[in-house]
């Protein structure tokens, strides 16, 4: 081999030939091209990952690696090693990018133990070749090489012709190609790789492929003159006997599909597809074991060309189903998959073709419903839609398109009726141009809907609410509908908003309070209620919610009770109602003046209850205050007690005067005191009343100094009826001389049913009794 364009003394001392200088003729006579190295991409990138720049540096960083004769590395001072698999295999152990790449090259070395040095080479060839001083020996001792061989390596550099981008490319996937049969691309690949250089196993390759290419155009031709004959069976065997020595061959797989692809009358489908919103499933039936399934993508291209794309292999085991998905599918495209049986990387029996099946899905989760003169849609947009539009057809025809805002849409003002909806998926395919899809449509029927309450006002008559309320008359159109009618509920939770459109089925229950007079909307709520009640509109099994109203109907108060202080206030006792937080109380005292005073609960626990009322008579009364402000109040009878004026009756014994020779008699001196008028009523009014409500006055003597223990104990020496005490105001009574015998004590006593409303002031009892 001669160096082309080489000068120098240095490079006529090596010789003509690299090589030469170092004993080796033929060391370096084969300069490879192409690693030739199946799954070489993953190879690098493990290296990669490892931080070396070539395969050689795996065995130290150091100056020492021969690759002229053999890849060797130095052992001891002078001694070398060739590179088998038993030294791979130990600096595998471990963990780690280089043991990972360690093991790899001891499998690629099991494989083909010409194949590491191949890669070694033709990476430092290629480091060299882009590095501006590649062709010196210096740089190849950088590598790592061998100072020996440094020279020889620089030497081929010069000589090897250098690859570009696209041919390094080409070099490197081209035993992939050839791994898989796929000869139609190692054609392409080698077509892309200089002609010249010396690699006599790239030479090789071209002359296995060129054999084995004429075999496969023989039998692709042979197949094409069978199916013009109309023997397709005949055919399918020659195409798949193409297909068997070159995998890509696109003429004879467009061909078996031409062949076997489903016809419209063919209801059983053997390769099933099924459009998802973001991929395509595929299904099949698998006969027998130990095929590997090659799924392939066929797609129209905008320039009338099909495009082939392998989506992935799948094995599968005996008897069953088997399946896979597309995820990366084109969108906007209309694709064709088809299933190629596999065994040991060759096809081996007919495909399955699908139906063509454009990739256009539809929106999901669509629903429709229906509201007072519109139609709401919603549903799933499926990802990659560029737009979505709803086309609408109304009981009267098309009305065109609907605007849509995200995934819904609504259509108002629409007639009672069906409606029908078409939303259609907008797509851009790879090429730029836009697809639509089919469309999915739905029909809803707009129903009649009551017109809504619009107010809705309460009035307390007493214990009872009257309602009243405008609108909910008839069906919104202003059309009276048969069966409208206007609810008055209590929502269990929180009210909807007025104009809420709801379902028949889901309202409350009307209210179930009393109804005084058949008819009339008058409600007389249960005592102890505190509710909302709303006024709903119904029709059918339509209803539309209305304004609510706070309505209470407080617990009365019942044992209320009044009794005068000796501080001149009034004790007021009563029962309080459950539920109730705040009572107004009010009393009336004399002329009619009428004072309230809010009590809390906690206030009349603590303390009771205490009005400043005064000693005329007053009427006490007692009414639950509502417990919102705002709320329509039936309140109950007010509980009411009236407490009589401030009335005592006072007596003391005045002593006898003396006359002349002798003592008079002495007197039993009696006296009313009391104001003049009962609250809010005249003098003319109080008097005969206050007369029936005054007690009897009695006095009694008994013998001794010891005070009487009622009325019956003793002798009675004075009796005065209300009415006259009433009449005199005062009245004095002489005692009899001697009533009993002496020394006697006197005591009054009230009798009657108002004994107990009257006070009596007694004197002390030393100034009752008579010596």
């Amino acid at each position: 081999m001669s160096v082309a364009g080489t000068t120098g003394g240095a490079v006529q001392v090596a010789g003509l030939e690299f090589g030469h200088h170092l004993g080796l003729p033929q060391a370096l006579s084969a300069l490879p091209l192409s690693p030739l190295t199946p799954g070489y991409a993953h190879l690098l990138a493990t290296q990669r990952a490892a931080g070396l720049r070539h395969l050689g540096e795996l065995f130290g960083p150091g100056a020492g690696l021969r690759v002229l004769d053999g890849l060797f590395v130095p052992v001891g001072a002078r001694g070398q090693r060739r590179v088998d698999h038993a030294l791979l295999a130990g600096l595998g152990r471990g963990a780690g990018p280089k043991a990972t790449l360690a093991n790899a090259l001891a499998e690629l070395h099991r494989q083909d133990p010409q194949a590491l040095r191949r890669v070694v080479l033709y990476q430092l060839i290629e480091l060299l070749q882009d590095h501006p001083r590649g062709q010196h020996p210096d740089t190849a001792r950088a590598l790592g090489i061998h100072a020996e061989e440094a020279a020889g390596l620089a030497a081929a550099v010069r000589v090897r012709p250098v690859l570009d981008k696209a041919q390094r490319a080409a070099a490197e996937s081209l035993a992939d190609a050839w791994a898989e049969h796929r000869l139609r691309r190692a054609r392409k690949l080698l077509e892309r790789l200089p002609p010249t250089g010396r690699d006599p196993s790239l030479g090789a390759l071209r002359t296995t492929l060129s054999r084995r290419l004429g075999h496969a155009d023989a039998a692709l031709a042979a197949a094409r003159t069978a199916e013009r004959a109309g023997d397709t069976e005949a055919a399918t065997e020659e195409y798949l006997r193409t297909l068997r020595l070159a995998a890509d061959d696109r003429k004879a797989l467009f061909s078996l599909v031409r062949i076997h692809r489903p016809r419209h009358e063919d209801r059983a489908e053997r390769l099933r597809c099924e459009l998802r919103p973001e991929s395509v499933a595929l299904a099949w039936d698998v006969t027998e074991p130990g095929i590997t399934w090659r799924i392939l993508r066929l797609r129209r291209t905008g320039r009338g060309s099909t495009e082939v794309r392998e989506v992935r292999q799948v094995p599968s085991d005996a008897g069953g189903a088997c399946g896979t998905e597309d995820r990366a599918v084109p969108l906007g495209s209309v694709v064709r998959y088809v299933a190629l049986p596999v065994r040991e990387g060759r096809v081996d029996g007919v495909p399955l073709v699908a139906r063509e099946l454009p990739v256009t899905p539809e929106v999901s989760d669509l629903v429709l419903t229906d509201g007072r003169g519109r139609i709401d849609g919603t549903w799933r947009t499926p990802p990659g839609a560029t737009e979505v539009t709803v086309e609408h057809t109304g009981p009267d025809g098309p009305t065109g398109p609907l605007p849509c805002e995200g995934d819904r849409f609504t259509a108002t003002g629409l007639r009672p009726g069906p409606h029908r909806f078409r939303i259609v998926c907008h797509y851009r395919t790879p090429e730029g141009q836009t697809a639509t899809s089919p469309g999915i449509g739905a029909t809803r029927t707009a129903h009649r809907w009551p017109e809504p309450v619009r107010t809705l006002t309460a009035t307390a008559e007493g214990e009872a609410i009257r309602f009243a309320w405008t609108g909910g008359e008839g069906a919104e159109d202003g059309v009276h509908e048969e069966g409208t009618d206007v609810r008055l509920v209590c929502w269990p939770g929180e009210a909807p908003s007025s104009g809420a459109e709801l379902a028949t089925a889901g309202l409350p229950d009307p209210l179930p309070w009393a109804r005084p007079h058949d008819g009339e909307p008058v409600l007389c709520p249960p005592p102890g209620t505190h509710a909302e009640v709303a006024a709903v509109a119904v029709l059918g099994e339509r209803a539309v919610a209305g304004p609510t109203v706070t309505v209470e109907a407080p617990v009365a108060v019942t044992g209320l009770s009044a009794r005068r202080q000796a501080d001149g206030q009034v004790q007021v006792v009563l029962d309080w109602p459950d539920g109730t937080g705040l009572l107004i109380v009010s009393w009336t005292e004399n002329g009619g003046r009428t004072v309230e005073q809010a009590v809390a609960a906690h206030q009349y626990r603590r303390q009771g209850l205490r009005l400043p009322a005064g000693r005329g008579g007053v009427r006490v009364r007692a009414v639950p205050a509502p417990r919102a402000s705002g709320s329509v109040v039936a309140l109950p009878s007010a509980a009411e007690t009236v407490l009589p004026p401030d009335t005592s009756v006072a007596y003391r014994l005045v002593p006898a005067p003396r006359r002349m020779l002798r003592r008079g008699k002495p007197l039993i001196r009696v006296t009313l005191s009391s104001p003049d008028l009962s609250p809010g009523s005249s003098p003319e009014e109080t008097e005969p009343q206050s007369a029936e409500r005054l007690p009897e006055f009695v006095c009694v003597a008994r013998s001794g100094t010891l005070r009487p223990r009622g009325p019956a104990d003793g002798t009675t020496v004075l009796r005065i009826a209300g009415a006259e005490l009433l009449e005199l105001r005062t009245v004095e009574h002489e005692l009899d001389p001697v009533p009993c015998p002496v020394p006697y004590t006197l005591r009054g006593f009230l009798l009657g049913a108002h004994a107990t409303s009257v006070r009596l002031e007694e004197p002390s009892p030393a100034t009752l009794v008579v010596r």
